[in-house]
């Protein structure tokens, strides 16, 4: 209320008056904190998907929320706040896994991560959250095949159902640029479902 009356005031007299320090950043705090609300889960799950392993995760998902609040006063509205996050999760994912990577380099392979949308085994029976971690497990294996750029186009188009314009905006790529990473990474993830089924195939003989 009181810096509702400041602003009146300054109206009236003609003058600008920006508002108190403490309330500008009071409304950053408020507006992070709806951000981090709704899109934690976005952004773990991408993380995940992404490549960075699960004893990694919760670091990752902290280090991108950090860059977030730092430099949620400078985010522009001409961006969708999905598109831009989804900037940040993607340069976030890569430095970590790189980082995974150069510490570890079989790791990754040993043990690919489940993806966070499986459905506990409470929910329900124990063959159907089976078939469902294997076929997370399958899906991360297959991205594991993809480079980084790729890798982003894919998730965020095919898993995350962003358009190509709000896909551009996330990896800071042209529109043509972003149609050729997708169509190159769609052909890439069929061979490789292509591979997977024949090698299946051949075991079962």
């Amino acid at each position: 209320m009181a810096a509702h009356a400041v602003t009146l005031s300054a109206e009236s007299a003609g003058a600008e008056v920006a508002p108190p320090a403490e309330a500008a950043d009071c409304a950053v705090a408020l507006e992070f904190d709806a951000i981090y609300e709704r899109y934690f889960d976005f952004v773990w799950r991408n993380v995940r998907r992404l490549g960075v392993p699960d004893c990694h995760a919760d670091d990752a998902v902290q280090e991108v929320f950090l860059v977030v609040h730092r430099k949620l006063p400078a985010f522009e509205p001409r961006s969708t706040v999905r598109a831009w996050l989804s900037g940040i999760v993607a340069r976030v994912a890569r430095e970590h896994r790189r980082a995974y990577v150069r510490k570890s380099p079989l790791a990754r392979s040993l043990a690919p991560p489940l993806d966070p949308d499986e459905v506990e085994s409470g929910a329900a029976g124990g063959d159907e959250a089976l078939a469902q971690a294997q076929a997370t497990r399958l899906l991360h294996a297959l991205l594991e095949g993809l480079d980084d750029h790729k890798r982003a186009v894919f998730v965020l188009a095919e898993l995350e159902q962003m358009t190509a314009p709000e896909i551009a905006e996330a990896t800071g790529a042209n529109l043509n640029t972003v149609y050729a990473r997708l169509r190159a990474a769609r052909k890439e993830f069929e061979q490789g479902v292509a591979r997977l089924r024949a090698r299946d195939g051949w075991r079962s003989r």
